[in-house]
């Protein structure tokens, strides 16, 4: 296995015990950094919605992660947690959680487990690529390089963000030079750049924009549309009610050019009511005074309109109302890809067969985040990057044992 994350991690339990000697390598002095990192301020494991409901948050590939998530899903996930001693519930918004919300405790409580099982650890080796042909494999290790033969290899290998922990996307170069189709590793779950003005830049980045809705169409003419939560950037938008679009937006953006996102500032009030309580006199209150007393905008909200409304909206209630229920944004770009949470792009399904192995490396499985798929943060992404392992180690095991000479009939 190499990746020690969750899917390289779960591939090798589901190989541990079966008489097959594992071994995970990572390039970190210790496994499951990335891991650790996203369960900081609350490991969320997975989703509590319903299964189909659950599917349609990965998108064009809902079809390819079907059958690994029909195997090793939320509940198979949940309960493979309460196996390590690790209790978990749900909370208000659906989202699952271990109930200590730590990730420390699990990942202790899962590599004791694996080395139980005889599974083997080997940190600082940074995989190269292939020794000549086949799954004999290299890497720079601590004493110099190495090369490790293998009878299967899981690659497990993580996206393209967050590379100082390990997810750099180095292993796009060697596959592809081994005729293995990989789509470009693009941010997902990522903010966006804007272009404020200094002045709304200095005053506002760092603040949350509450209780807001978005809307964006795609180029396909679809509406997509969402509630949530925000955050200001130096540079532009961020935050859960951002990443949730932002596939639509970074896809959008790259076919048409430019894309619009239109923020809903007062979600809980028509266009005709914000129209008419704009329209009333102010008399000698300020507009700030106003805008707060009759639609309740203040803070980063009324900055925001500032920022992207001209005086003559201002000037005429029924143009502001229209702006504080579709405000226009117009993002440039996505941020960079070692920003992003998670990356979409990877190795295409199409170069893998059913059970997850490569069809032009023969014995080389891929799972997890290297795989070229995407979801929301969630819990979407951790639950499909260890049903993708389970799946690879399946895979793996299965492989190994069509390789295995049978004794002759009557021998």
């Amino acid at each position: 296995m190499i990746g020690g994350g969750p899917a390289g991690l779960m591939a090798a339990e589901t190989l541990a015990g079966t008489g097959v000697d594992v071994t995970v390598f990572d390039a970190m002095p210790s496994v499951g950094r990335k891991f650790l990192l996203a369960g900081r301020g609350g490991l969320n494991l997975t989703h509590s919605e319903a299964a189909d409901t659950f599917l349609t948050r990965y998108g064009e590939r809902r079809d390819a992660l079907a059958p690994m998530l029909a195997a090793f899903g939320p509940q198979a996930l949940r309960e493979w947690a309460h196996g390590l001693g690790v209790e978990t519930f749900i909370g208000s918004s659906g989202r699952v959680f271990p109930r200590e919300m730590k990730a420390a405790p699990l990942l202790r409580a899962w590599l004791a487990r694996l080395r139980a099982a005889g599974v083997h650890f080997a940190v600082r080796h940074r995989w190269l690529g292939w020794a000549g042909s086949g799954t004999a494999l290299r890497f720079a290790a601590p004493g110099g390089e190495r090369t490790v033969a293998a009878d299967a290899v899981v690659l497990a290998l993580g996206g393209g963000s967050w590379a100082r922990l390990g997810s750099d996307g180095a292993w796009v170069a060697p596959l592809r030079a081994a005729g293995v189709d990989v789509a470009t590793l693009q941010p997902a779950n990522c903010g966006f750049d804007i272009g404020w003005s200094a002045h709304f830049a200095e005053r506002f980045r760092g603040q949350p924009l509450k209780s807001v809705a978005a809307r964006v169409t795609d180029a396909g003419g679809r509406v997509h549309q969402r509630a949530g939560e925000a955050l200001i950037s130096a540079t532009g938008i961020e935050g859960g009610l951002i990443y949730v679009l932002s596939a639509v937006l970074r896809d959008t953006l790259r076919a048409q050019g430019s894309v619009t996102l239109h923020l809903d500032l007062a979600p809980g009030r028509s266009l005709e009511r914000l129209a008419a309580e704009l329209s009333r006199p102010r008399g000698r209150r300020s507009l700030a005074s106003h805008l707060q007393g009759q639609a309740g905008i203040k803070g980063v909200k009324a900055g925001l309109l500032h920022e992207c409304l001209g005086k003559a909206d201002f000037d005429d209630p029924a143009r502001l109302a229209a702006g504080i229920k579709a405000l226009p944004l117009r993002p440039a770009a996505p941020r960079p890809l070692d920003e992003a949470i998670s990356s979409a792009g990877g190795v295409r399904f199409e170069a893998l067969d059913s059970k997850l192995m490569l069809q032009a490396v023969p014995g080389v499985f891929c799972a997890g985040e290297m795989l070229d798929w995407e979801a929301p943060t969630g819990g979407y992404l951790l639950t499909a990057c260890f049903a993708s392992g389970a799946a690879a180690g399946r895979g793996v095991r299965a492989w190994l044992q069509d390789r295995t000479p049978r004794p002759a009939a009557g021998g």
